[in-house]
């Protein structure tokens, strides 16, 4: 394994390791599911708010934020 071969593979581990961390976190919710959406007032469903846990927005509203990023 020559130099390129080496910094191939600690730069391959370093990324996988920053995704799991990247991932570990958005899991982490840092406030309880709202009942109702944050920006239109309609309803979460229960089923949205266990599925994601922390989610202020209902899947309307995030798909249209998402769009929008």
């Amino acid at each position: 394994m020559d130099d390129i071969d080496r910094a191939q593979a600690l730069e391959t581990r370093q990324r996988q390791e920053a995704l799991a961390r990247f991932v570990s976190a958005r899991r982490k919710p840092t406030s309880p599911s709202l009942t109702h959406c944050a920006a239109c007032g309609e309803p979460i469903p229960e089923v949205r708010r266990l599925a994601v846990p922390g989610c202020r927005l209902c899947v309307g509203c995030q798909a249209q934020r998402e769009a929008t990023l």
